[in-house]
Formats: C-alpha cells, structure tokens, sequence
C-alpha cells in the first residue's frame, strides 16, 4: 500500500476556518476513515520519510520559505517521539528543535510572542516548536495566577489581565502574527496530539513503572489532569480563534502513537508539497559556466 495524495489523507484532520469547530467530533482513536493495520501505518511511514527529504531539499535549496511546525498537546500524548520518528530522515542542517517550558524570568519582560519569535526557522529550513506561545492561552488560561509574573499594565489598549476580552486580544494577536508570518514567507502548521484522558492514564503509570521512563514522569502532571475539561475547552477555542488557510490546525488523533506519526508526516508533507517547492533553474550563463567547468575537470 502507498499514500499517493498527502492531502487527502489528512483532509479529515485539518481545520482551516474554526468557526464551527468543535473538538468533541475529532475522536482519540480515530483513524480518519483509513482502513489502515499497525504494520502498513509503519511501512508508510518509512515511504514518507523518503518523500519529506526530498521536500526538505527543494526548501533549502529554493531559500525562499521557510516551514514553521507547531505541536501542542496535553503530557503524555507523544510530542517528542512524533518529533523523533516523522523527523529521523530529513538533513539536521535544515532543521531545528526549540522546546518551550516555563518562562525565564529575561522572557517575562517582554510580550508573549518575543521568546518564539527568537527561534522562528530561517528560510530554507524548518522549525519545530515544542510547545509555543499556544501556552498563553491554553495553561496560562486554565492557571491564570501565572499571570500576576508578567507585570502586564492595565491602562490604554491593555485590558484587565484574565478577563474575557484578555483571552479574545491574546488570540488575535496570535491570528495576526501568524498572518504576517505567511505573508512574509513562513508557512505554519498546527497540531493538536488529541490524546484521551485514559490513554493519558495508562502511559503516566507506565513512566512510572518502567525503571528507563522514571525520568520523564512528573508528579505536576497527574495534578494537572484535575483541570482535564478546562484543558479541552482552551484548546477548543485557541482552534477556533486561529484556524486558518494559511496556519490550518491538525487535530490528530493520538490514542494510537503509530498512526498519530504518520497522520503527522503526512500533514506536513502536504503543506510543504503545497508550497510547489522547485530547484532553482540556472541562468544561461551560469549554464554556459557549467559546460567550462565540465570540459576544464574533464581535462585535468
């Protein structure tokens, strides 16, 4: 079996205008009606892996985009491996990580998007965002005491911190910023790990009994499964608020980390196969140049 249109298998999972969107219809477990096993999802995946070379290429070698990934998810839904095994095949010349935690205290003064806006990619490369400014309105929102750090004013355009008109200009200027991204050649792409609150469960006791996964389990992180509906309701809006054509969001389903991986690699292959991504055609005198140099090595 082979995936020959990227986009069509994705198309059940992209959220390009959020107005009528609504989480509850994006199922943990789905498989977007794809009649996949376990072992054709792998094969699959080690095919895209040839295709995303070759789309990284044509993006590093045309130096005029760049590819912006974003991956947010609750703990546990699998945001590093999916890094690992959708990323394992491109060249790490033209790609970067950059994992976003609690913020310093040299990033609290300044605005929420300053700290992402540092790492954006280059053009010709590609950016994975471990986490992003998605933060400020997703656990900064459902904790909204980790507002009183950022000395935010409450006068002239500024509003009340953790009002509802907050929330609304916070996702607007995440709306803007990522429109302005694309008009200055960024393309963004969103994703969702939708991981249910059980599956969740069972790897968290997982981390803790495997002797080699202790050191990725967090006590917080049981805490914060306490605030599981406020999680989902801040997530259901941020998608609404920011879904577009230029910066879609992907819901994909994560209760199955094998199909999640490819469901990934393949949204990103059709966002970058969408790009039209060529090498560049040399000039006639650059050609001509071509044609010396051949016959001076030819004679050497």
């Amino acid at each position: 079996m082979s995936i020959e249109n990227a986009a069509r298998f994705v198309e059940p999972f992209r959220i390009a205008n959020g107005k009528k969107f609504r989480l509850t219809d994006y199922p943990t477990d789905w498989l977007g009606g794809h009649d996949l096993s376990k072992d054709e999802g792998k094969a699959l995946l080690a095919e895209g892996k040839v295709r995303l070379f070759d789309l990284q290429e044509r993006l590093y070698a045309a130096d005029c985009w760049s590819v912006l990934m974003i991956l947010q998810a609750m703990d546990a839904a699998g945001k590093d491996s999916t890094i690992e095994h959708v990323m394992s095949g491109v060249n790490p010349q033209g790609c970067q990580v950059h994992s976003f935690k609690a913020p310093s205290p040299e990033e609290l003064d300044h605005d929420f998007l300053w700290r992402t806006a540092k790492a954006l990619p280059e053009r010709g490369r590609i950016g994975i965002h471990n986490r992003s400014y998605y933060e400020e309105v997703l656990v900064v929102r459902v904790h909204p005491e980790f507002l009183g750090g950022q000395r935010l004013p409450e006068n002239g355009l500024a509003k009340k911190a953790g009002s509802e008109n907050f929330w609304a200009e916070r996702l607007e200027a995440i709306a803007d910023h990522e429109r302005h991204l694309a008009r200055a050649g960024t393309k963004v792409v969103k994703f969702f790990l939708h991981v249910s609150k059980d599956e969740q469960k069972e790897r968290q006791l997982e981390r803790i009994d495997d002797p080699r996964k202790n050191w990725k389990f967090n006590a917080r992180d049981v805490a914060e499964r306490a605030y599981w509906d406020d999680y989902m309701a801040a997530y259901e809006e941020a998608i609404r608020a920011t879904a577009a054509p230029h910066a879609p969001w992907y819901v994909i389903p994560a209760d199955k980390k094998w199909f999640m991986r490819l469901a990934v690699m393949q949204a990103v292959i059709a966002e970058m196969e969408s790009l039209a991504l060529e090498f560049p055609v040399l000039s006639a005198e650059a050609t001509a140049k071509l044609a010396e140099a051949r016959k001076a090595l030819e004679a050497s």
